[in-house]
């Protein structure tokens, strides 16, 4: 059987989708050494793989506040993190590569020093993306702009210098697109169905777009009596009590039942019967006896609410959920909500119950969700590629 390393940043939502792909991929008998970070090592030691941590390498774990808010937003800066990871993860990681012999590199799409080093060492590379697909087709779908080609021509000479920072030190990289972005000849896993990804077509046979990673229900849910009003925004952009407020405010003495997720949110008060608050919640059992799900529209929570047939209201957060909102809306399946006041939260869930095209769209997609089996099929890719 095979050694198969995977790469992946710290991050819940980029981490989770590989998880089932691990457990099938050690269930058929091979190696998975996954290197990663501490808040990460229990999950990802609990499918039987072998944690490694970068965390001493990362040049991220010294930045400043100030620092944080520029990454994402300044590509010449962003380049710098990346250029500087894989430099300082270079020779321990090389030395690991060698003497273990993997059959495969599998990294995340923003994990690029697990690309650049698989082709540093000619190892077959498999890209995990846990986002849509990116080409410049979809790029117009998700929202890219001219700002966005703006800001990218500004950050060149600084990006430039980086590149040559690689390939002082082996690292083939012809330019920035070989960082941010994979072309039709790598193979990639994408979790989501081809029907919900735009310009499916405009992508080749090495992608292979797998579905959903959907957790099995751990503690089921009864269907209420009422519609199911499900509201999480997530718990990486911090405190959203302003919002949640107003959702329960929005549903007060209404006939819904509303099950609001807010991490760490404290929302001691007045909250009505109806409303059930909670820190964290099972977010597959929920959306299952869900009617309308109010989110920050996460990749993995759309994808989810999709593979229930649950139609959204879209509040996204950052430039990336603000393309998979776009999506949603464009298939049919969500709403944008413009304004967060109690009336506008309340007129918007009306709106998705009562209009049926709302509920058809997204159980459409559920049924090209349902056909996928993302843990196997992200597998099968991996093995593929092995055998190649």
């Amino acid at each position: 059987m095979g050694k198969i390393v995977f790469f992946c940043i710290p991050a819940h939502g980029h981490t989770n989708p590989t998880l089932g792909v691990v457990r099938e991929l050690i269930s058929r008998g091979h190696q998975v050494f996954y290197y990663s970070y501490q808040p990460m090592r229990e999950k990802i030691q609990a499918t039987g793989a072998k944690f490694l941590p970068c965390d001493a390498y990362d040049p991220q774990t010294h930045l400043t506040p100030e620092d944080g808010e520029r990454v994402g937003k300044d590509l010449a800066f962003s380049t710098q993190l990346l250029v500087d990871m894989t430099l300082a993860l270079d020779d321990a990681v090389l030395r690991d590569m060698q003497a273990l012999k993997p059959d495969v590199i599998v990294a995340d799409s923003m994990a690029v020093w697990g690309k650049l080093i698989a082709r540093k060492l000619n190892i077959p590379f498999v890209s995990s993306t846990t986002t849509f697909a990116f080409n410049r087709y979809s790029s117009k779908v998700i929202g890219s702009s001219g700002g966005s080609l703006l800001s990218l021509l500004r950050a060149m000479p600084g990006i430039n210098r980086n590149l040559k920072r690689l390939r002082a030190r082996g690292y083939r990289v012809k330019s920035v697109l070989d960082i941010i972005a994979n072309d039709n000849t790598t193979d990639t896993i994408v979790y989501t169905a081809r029907e919900f990804q735009p310009c499916a077509e405009t992508f080749s046979e090495r992608y292979a777009f797998v579905g959903a990673s959907i957790r099995p229900v751990a503690s089921p849910m009864e269907r209420a009596e009422v519609p199911t009003v499900y509201i999480s925004m997530g718990t990486v952009l911090g405190s959203r009590e302003g919002f949640y407020r107003a959702c329960v405010e929005a549903f007060r003495d209404r006939p819904y039942r509303v099950i609001l997720s807010t991490g760490e949110t404290d929302l001691s008060g007045s909250v009505p019967p109806n409303v059930q608050v909670f820190s964290r919640v099972d977010q597959m059992a929920v959306l299952a006896v869900s009617d309308v799900f109010i989110t920050h529209c996460g990749m993995n929570s759309v994808n989810e609410a999709l593979y229930f047939g649950v139609p959204m209201v879209l509040l996204p957060q950052t430039p990336e959920q603000g393309g998979v909102a776009n999506r949603t809306a464009q298939v049919g399946a969500g709403l944008r909500l413009d304004k967060t006041d109690p009336a506008s939260i309340y007129a918007a869930v009306e709106q998705v119950l009562q209009e049926p095209s709302y509920r058809r769209a997204a159980r459409a997609m559920s049924k090209a969700f349902r056909t996928h089996h993302a843990a196997a099929e992200g597998a099968d890719k991996i093995a593929s590629v092995m055998k190649s």
